[in-house]
Formats: C-alpha cells, sequence, structure tokens
C-alpha cells in the first residue's frame, strides 16, 4: 500500500474540465505527491467527455460517485438524492444531457471505477470515498453531522481519515482519537458564496494531518460560453457567472441555505 505525505483531494468535477486543468496545474506546482479524484465527473457542464484525457494522462485516480455510477451502468437518473420537485427536474436536464455526450467507452470506464480508494499517510489510514463511507449519495453537512457519527464512521470502516465530497461546499472536522473527516468541496461550481472561483483541498501529513483548502481561479466565462452554446440551462450559467446557487438549494441545511442568495 502506497504511503504518501502530501496528496490533493478533488471533488465533484461536473463536466468543468477548465477548472480540472487549473485544479491539476495548481496541485503539480505545490508538489502533490499524488492526486486523486472523488467523483461525479459529469454533470452541470459542457462536454463531459473532455475530463477523462486529463484524468488519465495525469495518472489520476478516481472514487466512483453517484453520477459515474448511474451514466456506467445506464442508469434511468443520476441517483442524486435530491426530494425537492425542482431540484429534480434540473437534474434531469443536466443528467439527459451529460449521458448523451459521453462516449461509450468512457461510460464503461466509469462503471470500472472503485467505490473507495484506500492508503496510509505516515501513521494514518485514509479513506477517500463520495458521500460517505456507508453510502455513495449520503450528504453529510457541517451543520448537522454530528461528531459521533463520523467517529463512528472511522470505527466502523477502520480508518483515521476519511475524505469524501457529494454536497458542494468544503468543511473539515477534527475527532477524538487524533482521527479526521473532511469534505473536499467541488471543483464543478462555487461554493454558493458570491465568488466565482472553485477549489480542492490538499492533505500533509508531516507528521499531523493540515488539510488546506486551496481556491482556485479559472476561465469561467469561457465555461457559461460553451454552456450556452450547448444549451444548458441558463440558471446553471447564472451560478457560474455569479457564484450563488440557483439550484439543488431544497437539500442545504438551514445554516448552509442561509448563506446564499436565493
Amino acid at each position: 500500500m502506497e504511503n504518501y505525505q502530501k496528496i490533493a483531494l478533488i471533488g465533484g468535477v461536473y463536466s468543468n474540465y477548465l477548472a480540472l486543468e487549473a485544479t491539476i496545474a495548481d496541485a503539480k506546482s505545490r508538489g502533490a505527491d499524488a492526486i486523486f479524484c472523488l467523483g461525479d465527473l459529469g454533470a452541470f457542464g459542457p462536454h463531459p467527455d473532455r475530463v477523462f484525457p486529463l484524468l488519465q494522462q495525469n495518472n489520476i485516480a478516481v472514487v466512483q460517485g453517484n453520477y459515474d455510477n448511474s451514466i456506467g451502468n445506464n442508469l434511468k437518473d443520476c441517483q442524486c438524492g435530491y426530494t425537492d420537485p425542482r431540484d429534480n427536474y434540473f437534474a434531469r436536464l443536466s443528467y439527459d444531457y451529460t449521458y448523451a455526450n459521453t462516449s461509450e467507452a468512457n461510460k464503461q470506464w466509469m462503471k470500472d471505477l472503485p467505490a473507495e480508494i484506500r492508503f496510509n499517510m505516515g501513521k494514518y489510514r485514509v479513506l477517500l470515498c463520495h458521500g460517505s463511507p456507508r453510502k455513495m449519495n449520503e450528504f453529510l453537512w457541517d451543520s448537522t453531522t454530528p461528531t459521533h457519527f463520523l467517529e463512528k464512521l472511522c470505527e466502523d470502516f477502520q480508518a483515521d481519515i476519511i475524505c469524501a465530497t457529494h454536497t458542494g461546499l468544503h468543511w473539515q472536522r477534527s475527532l477524538e482519537s487524533d482521527r479526521h473527516f473532511a469534505n473536499v468541496g467541488v471543483i464543478g461550481r462555487p461554493e454558493n458564496n458570491g465568488e466565482t472561483h472553485v477549489g480542492y483541498m490538499m492533505l500533509t501529513v508531516n507528521p499531523q494531518p493540515v488539510f488546506e483548502y486551496i481556491p482556485i481561479s479559472y476561465d469561467y466565462q469561457r465555461l457559461a460560453k460553451e454552456m450556452r452554446e450547448e444549451s444548458l440551462p441558463e440558471e446553471f450559467v447564472e451560478t457560474i457567472l455569479g457564484g450563488w446557487w440557483t439550484t439543488c438549494l431544497e437539500i442545504l441545511p438551514a445554516k448552509e441555505r442561509i448563506t446564499g442568495q436565493y
């Protein structure tokens, strides 16, 4: 099993190949030993097939997200876990576009992705997953996830550090017995904060774990232009240009939603 000292953790690409390019370059410039992606390669953005060469050419190991599982297995929806009809409406538009514009070879590649990745960083056992170790599309929010639950996940799944994504918002918490949980955020769209940048997480163990969230600027205006050219919903474009979520809002807990504009 590999034993790393410094790794880059990327969540939710959402077809944003421009942000992926910028993130990879930034992680390499910071001396990352390895780069990992925690899943959801498609959705939201244009040209999903442009993501795969970047991952493969840069030897980025990828965890299977719910989107990747659905596309790879030819399912009818994204398994995103939404309950609101409006959220599901936009999820359907996004899923149908991504499915129609992903090659058969890339669908097969996603089908074969692992549900988790494990390795060591010093004395720490690290587990990478998408939503949580117990459920691929589980939403773990900073405001509503009890610390004792995270500690139980570490115990049940024999890990000292668990890193996930899925929610679209980054956060990190230190637990008892020198254990840690981190949501690494996403690079596919901004964090519902009025900023156009996205971000990823750098984890360094030397000898203690240090999590650093790194904002990434990219050509968001070009992405918005390509989204319009592909007739993706204007609501998606507004999020890229303005930094505020216009969809997928009902799933947000009160504390996370109140900081947004909508």
